[in-house]
């Protein structure tokens, strides 16, 4: 039940870039419909934006407040259980809490004014006098035909330098009027047409025989959707409008939820346990009833994870409570929401940046409304408004995606623990390859290990070869990619009727061009990288900020060169399957064939019903897939990832490895994974050929431990942005000297912080803004928190014109 605010005054979040919370007096007509997880439209300045009721107040201070303007819900966006967790992630994470509640909900909800400009009837009369200065008669007619007409649209389309100042002069004469047009975001309820028995008993009717069976459908049904009525009769709209008038059936419109799901699924079985999956499910009910507790389930690839998690929310949902499933990849929802269908019906929800808004919305109404049970869901599902949480699950818990790199850049698995302790649950983090960080804290006993060290059914893992690369570097290119140990294993997999993955992380045709006159590098206009050529689409292209330039290209620096592709990725590979296997069925899945709306989901389905012979993929076919007809792992080349500059690269080198060579076997058939190399002597490489994570993991620590990395440090890194690059230098420099007097000043911050750098970025320039980083290091994450946050509150860090900077709290990339 809703709880009503019966206070005076509301504390509101509301939805701009400020860091406090703002308190606003309820008018008498609007108290009784106000609750916390409602959304309010506010007075703020000369605007009116939108706000989230956070509690109620019987006290405003001293200071003169204003009233709301309007209740935009009629029920709460989430429940008031949520809003500790929102505040302590604007707290963590420096953002603004009302931003942090937006990022929370489903796109598109936010109200608020947008300036607009109109044409007076002066304006009117000076535009057929022709009596109009420079730029204004452009002004009126283009708003003149768009109205209401924003200034943002006037900015983009009249191309007038100075178009704001011209604005305001034309203001001041009378020519135009500019006034503040309410915007509202958001999907639209979604009604439908229902049919029930009338009242009526006109006989004048003809009844034909479709009116009598409508007729007989209505009654039998009681009610019935005019969607659903036309499966038995497809002209049944035509129909129903005499039956209607006659009195015999009633129309309704009723709000209905859009359905996220694709195929119906068939119910199943839940299999026998095998001994591992028991005593981990064991351990984890043995604890349940305890409040908070942390477990990582490290199991190898095929153990049997998502048994065992389908079995702690059976248990969670079963005592009367809700559970939260989380995974890395869209892709990988579709295979876990349809097996968790199989399992619970119509108590699962699904929610992922896949879905319409329409769709988004409706799955959240439902969860609030306490209609679905178990959510399922990428990172944005943390969010989901559930109450009474029983168990929260995190799948591939060491997976980059989970991490937020734009606006709030939160990491989903961090803040999956920080609400299992506020909802006094379990948390289980299950992962193959898990993060070092977490390994380090079940190893330390601040999380509870589990281990599922044999695959379901005993399959044994793969046998992995290590193909040493350096023996090709004399033979042809194609050699090169796909060496004869390959070639023979993809061969003997395809004569047994199986299907082989060929992996490669890297997409495109040729990685690079050259000038062949002057031997110049083809960069991108707006970032500091090579641009790759897409043979498909016959263009290169960026693939940090996707600007595209059509082939052949003429070399930019000398001017008369033509650039010559080189280097691979996976369109090549494809390419060269085709060619050495012509009678194989061959799919691509990299960003660029799955990027259309639903094109995923059909190539997952055509692998799994062995449609495709070869599948060529980058590290999205790496996610725990399940596909039982993979016999044949192919790498095609380890070490792309290695010699980034990134303390994490050994770290994300073996997990994606180890991740694919997993694909490999999981049905009746062994397995098998060719790793092509330039380093099999490395112990990453070596470590991830034995599919040994422990061993990787002791020879890794120490690295971080004499860097003092994590996990035996946190880390913010300030991120200093803008298209002048000597102001980004001089702003950067400027924080790093505060930061740094700061520390110096405060014996609490002395000896116990690390500030590196500012240092310009690895790739100095992306989207034409110029990057400089500063990176804070030390055991203390509190201690950080109020660095970054003092820093912030100087007034030697106001930013310079064009200049921004963001505090991105333990930051998984550092480049």
């Amino acid at each position: 039940m809703d709880q009503m605010i019966e206070e005076p005054y509301i504390k509101v979040a509301v939805c701009l870039p400020v860091m406090h919370w703002y308190t606003y007096a309820v008018p008498d007509h609007l108290r009784a419909a106000c609750c916390p997880g409602m959304r309010v439209l506010v007075p703020f300045g000369k605007r009116r934006v939108t706000g989230y009721i956070v509690s109620g107040q019987k006290h405003c201070g001293k200071f003169a407040v204003k009233n709301i303007l309007d209740i935009l819900d009629d029920y709460p966006m989430f429940p008031e259980s949520e809003i500790p967790f929102f505040q302590w992630i604007a707290d963590y994470y420096i953002h603004p809490p009302g931003d942090v509640i937006k990022a929370a909900l489903p796109a598109g909800l936010d109200t608020h004014d947008v300036s607009c400009v109109f044409v007076t009837e002066s304006g009117r009369k000076k535009i057929q006098d022709q009596g109009l200065g420079p730029g204004e008669a452009q002004v009126i007619e283009l708003a003149a035909e768009r109205e209401p007409c924003s200034l943002k649209y006037l900015r983009q389309k009249s191309g007038i330098p100075g178009i704001n100042a011209l604005v305001r002069k034309m203001e001041s004469k009378g020519l135009i009027r500019i006034s503040s047009v309410m915007k509202k975001g958001g999907p639209v309820v979604k009604k439908e047409k229902f049919i029930l028995p009338g009242t009526g008993n006109e006989t004048g009717l003809r009844m034909s025989k479709k009116r009598t069976k409508l007729l007989s459908i209505v009654q039998e049904k009681k009610e019935i959707s005019l969607t659903a009525l036309k499966t038995y009769l497809p002209t049944a709209p035509v129909l129903v409008k005499p039956l209607e008038k006659a009195g015999l059936v009633k129309i309704v419109l009723r709000r209905v939820f859009r359905d996220p799901f694709g195929d119906p699924v068939e119910p199943d079985i839940a299999p026998e346990l095998t001994q591992e999956q028991k005593e981990a499910v064991a351990q984890v009910q043995n604890e349940a009833g305890r409040g908070f507790v942390p477990f990582l389930l490290f199991g190898v690839t095929g153990s049997g994870k998502t048994e065992v998690y389908m079995r702690l929310v059976k248990d969670a949902v079963d005592s009367g409570k809700t559970a939260l499933v989380l995974v890395p990849e869209i892709s990988l929802i579709s295979q876990t929401e349809r097996r968790f269908r199989a399992r619970f019906g119509n108590r699962v929800a699904v929610i992922h940046s896949g879905l319409t808004k329409g769709q988004l919305y409706d799955q959240w109404r439902q969860i609030a409304l306490g209609r679905a049970a178990i959510v399922i869901g990428a990172r944005s599902a943390l969010f989901a408004p559930l109450d009474k949480i029983g168990i929260i699950i995190v799948d591939e818990e060491h997976d980059a995606s989970y991490k937020q790199e734009t606006g709030l850049r939160y990491n989903a698995r961090d803040l999956a623990v920080v609400r299992a302790k506020m909802n006094h649950c379990p948390v289980v983090l299950g992962s193959a390859t898990p993060s070092v960080q977490s390994y380090y804290n079940a190893v330390s006993g601040r999380f509870r290990l589990l281990k599922l060290e044999k695959r379901v059914n005993k399959y044994p893992l793969p046998e992995i070869d290590i193909v040493d690369l350096k023996k090709y570097r004399d033979e042809r290119p194609d050699a090169k990619i796909i060496t004869p140990e390959l070639y023979r294993a993809v061969r003997a997999c395809l004569d047994r009727g199986k299907q082989a993955l060929i992996f490669l992380n890297r997409r495109g045709f040729a990685s690079s061009a050259v000038c062949v006159s002057c031997g110049s590098m083809l960069l991108c206009e707006y970032c500091d990288v090579t641009m790759t050529f897409h043979r498909s689409d016959n263009e290169f292209r960026c693939h940090l900020c996707g600007f595209k330039r059509s082939a052949p290209v003429t070399c930019p620096s000398c001017k008369k060169g033509k650039t010559k592709p080189f280097g691979f990725g996976t369109e090549k590979v494809e390419k060269i399957m085709k060619s050495l296997f012509p009678d194989a069925r061959v799919a691509r899945m990299d960003q660029d064939t799955t990027s259309r709306k639903g094109a995923m989901l059909g190539l997952l389905k055509n692998i799994r019903n062995h449609n495709v012979d070869i599948i060529v993929g980058t590290q999205m076919l790496a996610k725990g897939h399940d596909f039982p007809g993979i016999i044949l792992v192919g790498i095609v080349c380890a070490d792309l990832s290695l010699s980034l500059p990134d303390f994490r690269a050994g770290e994300r080198t073996f997990q994606v490895l180890a991740q694919v060579a997993g694909r490999a076997g999981r049905a009746d058939m062994p397995g098998k994974v060719i790793m092509q190399t330039y380093n099999p002597d490395h112990f990453i490489i070596e470590m991830a050929g034995k599919q040994d994570f422990p061993g990787f993991f002791h020879k890794e620590l120490p690295f971080r431990k004499a860097l003092k990395y994590p996990p035996f440090s946190r880390m913010i890194q300030l991120k200093i942005s803008g298209t002048d690059p000597d102001r980004v230098k001089e702003y950067a420099l400027r924080l790093a000297g505060i930061l740094n007097s700061m520390v110096k000043a405060d014996k609490k911050f002395l000896g116990k912080m690390d500030i590196m750098g500012p240092v310009e970025a690895s790739i100095q320039r992306i989207s034409a803004r110029f990057r400089w980083l500063i990176l804070l290091k030390s055991p203390f994450s509190s201690l950080l928190n109020v660095l970054v946050k003092s820093m912030m509150d100087d007034p030697g860090s106001t930013p310079l014109a064009g200049v921004s900077m963001t505090a991105d709290v333990d930051p998984y990339s550092l480049m």
